[in-house]
């Protein structure tokens, strides 16, 4: 089922439902129970759930890249200890370093496949698993979700910022360091852009909400940021992030995709916007290329 088939109030649940303020059987239950002409709220509700096995655009055979799952010290994290899947581009390297940050579910298939998307770029691709410290993602974005709820928010962060260090500092790091993330990963990728200061060199938050107008001034990379255009939750952050950026001269490119929703990077739900997907992509590595080679 594609997006324009889809009734704009399962959309609204379904963002309820993403962002852990419904559980998936209310979800399924009150857009089953909406009144749609012609045609079933109950399967346009349940089209909406990942299906990440058609959604693999690289292998993690090919031949491009090496992929591996790498365990590395978090102190002040979680658990002192982190897990994450390490992807290289062919080659010696060193690399520019792309740390590639998850939503608020845990490491599913489709962020490591954001991360071998990245390598294929030519980046050295980190994409950590906040909930390595608590068994790692379960297999499913419901109790990954309900998994990631339950962490200590600062220790989970930490465990974030360590990661980017770990990165940053690998053997096969070129010492460059971006930042990439989606929704709850978006967030995190400003919040990082406040925390490491200039040992970051390149932040792309997607769809992520603001930092604290306050920490603006610590921010030192240069900043990409997506945004959908139907995204009210995020996109009210942005006007005051915006004039934060502005007075203290944190260059930034902004760009707001017209006809899209929260999560259309995401190519495993009718959420996903071909074009607009393509076209930020695009722009993230034409971005972190300028800024990390």
């Amino acid at each position: 089922m594609k997006e324009k088939d889809i009734d704009p109030r399962i959309f609204d649940l379904y963002d309820d439902y993403c962002h852990g303020q419904i559980d998936r059987r209310e979800f399924l239950a009150r857009a089953g129970a909406l009144a749609i002409g012609g045609a079933s709220a109950l399967a346009m509700a349940q089209s909406l759930l990942p299906r990440y096995a058609l959604a693999q655009t690289i292998s993690f055979t090919d031949k491009r890249i090496k992929g591996l799952y790498v365990k590395y010290p978090s102190p002040d994290g979680t658990s002192g200890d982190m897990r994450g899947y390490l992807v290289q581009p062919a080659g010696q390297g060193p690399f520019p370093a792309v740390l590639v940050i998850h939503e608020n579910r845990g490491l599913n298939p489709y962020i490591e496949d954001v991360a071998r998307r990245a390598a294929v770029e030519g980046f050295l691709a980190l994409a950590p698993d906040g909930l390595a410290p608590i068994g790692g993602y379960p297999g499913n974005d419901d109790d990954g979700r309900a998994m990631q709820s339950s962490l200590d928010q600062a220790k989970l962060r930490q465990d974030m910022f360590n990661s980017a260090r770990y990165l940053k500092t690998h053997a096969l790091s070129n010492g460059k360091l971006g930042v990439t993330g989606f929704c709850w990963g978006g967030a995190t990728t400003n919040f990082l852009a406040v925390a490491l200061s200039s040992e970051l060199k390149a932040g792309v938050p997607f769809y992520g909400r603001a930092p604290n107008s306050g920490d603006v001034a610590k921010i030192r990379a240069p900043l990409l940021l997506h945004f959908a255009e139907d995204d009210e939750r995020v996109n009210a952050t942005w006007p005051d992030y915006e004039v934060a950026l502005k007075a203290n001269g944190v260059g930034y490119e902004v760009y707001i995709y017209p006809g899209t929703r929260h999560g259309f990077h995401n190519n495993s739900t009718p959420r996903y916007n071909e074009a607009a997907a393509k076209l930020a992509w695009d722009r993230t590595v034409a971005f972190f290329k300028k800024h990390l080679a």
